[in-house]
């Protein structure tokens, strides 16, 4: 069999991974080749594949990034062919099948291709952990270290000047890195976009950290709406959402007007998903990719490969794609006791 690997959507930590996980098991068991699809469905589009031999995946566990490349370009878009093209493209290399791993898009592309016919199995993939029917993502541990190591250095700073600190995370509709790296951090108010708190509340918050001699340390997800509405820029990304940023200085100001204490905000952006992922997230996606190919071994397709508890279980893609996982409230309830 011959099996096409394609990576899309945003970088995420793990993707190497997922690759090395695959490729090595399909040629060491099964025999597999494999053809690696380069920049996610624009190489699907615009025939952009190349062999995949085991000897290039060796050692790329700890590897950042993906080797393959990626993008936001669909083959659903203007003039891009749909299915069709895929399958001409697919046809033409003599590919049997696709191992497509990404995240919500990705995985939506994923399932309306299975229902035009194209055989393809799904990893999920998201630093925010906001994919349904999963109950992690590779890529989320390496961000929540990441965003965990900066709130411990930003609170040496905080501390030294007496100044509150405000740490801005990814997370346009949940709030998993803000909350996890909250409480690892000991933040005194975590804010998140399922849970709306006023800037009085979080003003409360600060005072009360600093009345007991205390710098205060804030972390808010970048979809944090403190009126209702998303803060950003003005500009809009690949998929024409709002390209968000901008909360965290937000957030410090109205701080430093409520309280009349000295204030800073940093943005933590793509340093969340670069670099090498932590030890868990090498292991979940070596994991996962080991998986996606018994699936498409077993003809299991439109399938999406998943961790339930410890365990990894094949899950339909529409039940993957129905419905983001937000931050429940009792989650957040959790962590608020220990704030202010």
């Amino acid at each position: 069999m011959r099996i096409g690997i394609l990576t899309s959507g945003g970088d995420c930590p793990g993707l190497n991974a997922v690759i090395r996980g695959a490729v090595l098991k399909g040629d060491r068991i099964h025999g597999h080749e494999f053809l690696g699809i380069k920049d996610g469905w624009r190489g699907l589009v615009e025939d952009d594949v190349a062999p995949l031999p085991r000897h290039q995946i060796r050692g790329l566990s700890k590897q950042g990034g993906t080797i393959l490349g990626t993008s936001r370009v669909g083959p659903y878009g203007e003039g891009n062919g749909g299915a069709q093209r895929v399958r001409e493209t697919m046809q033409r290399r003599g590919m049997d099948a696709l191992i497509a791993i990404g995240g919500e898009g990705t995985l939506t592309v994923a399932r309306m291709l299975h229902d035009e016919g194209i055989d393809v199995v799904g990893v999920p993939k998201t630093i925010d952990n906001d994919l349904g029917a999963t109950d992690y993502t590779f890529g989320f541990d390496t961000a929540v270290h990441v965003a965990t190591e900066a709130i411990d250095r930003l609170r040496t700073t905080g501390d030294s000047h007496h100044r509150c600190m405000v740490l801005e995370v990814m997370g346009r509709h949940a709030g998993w890195i803000a909350l996890h790296a909250g409480i690892a951090g000991g933040a005194h108010a975590v804010l998140i976009p399922e849970v709306a708190v006023g800037y009085d509340q979080v003003a409360q918050w600060v005072r009360a950290t600093a009345d007991r001699g205390r710098a205060p340390m804030v972390v808010v997800a970048e979809g944090f709406m403190p009126d209702g509405e998303l803060v950003s820029g003005g500009q809009v990304d690949g998929m024409g959402r709002p390209r968000l940023g901008g909360v965290g200085e937000q957030v410090a100001r109205e701080i430093e007007e409520r309280t009349g204490i000295e204030s800073r905000a940093m943005a933590l952006g793509h340093m969340q998903r670069g670099g090498s992922p932590t030890a868990y997230d090498r292991v979940l996606a070596t994991r996962f990719g080991t998986a996606a190919l018994d699936a498409v071994h077993d003809r299991a397709f439109g399938q999406m490969v998943a961790l339930a508890g410890t365990e990894i279980v094949r899950v339909p893609l529409a039940e993957a794609t129905t419905a983001l996982k937000s931050v429940p409230r009792e989650r957040w309830d959790e962590a608020a006791i220990l704030f202010g």
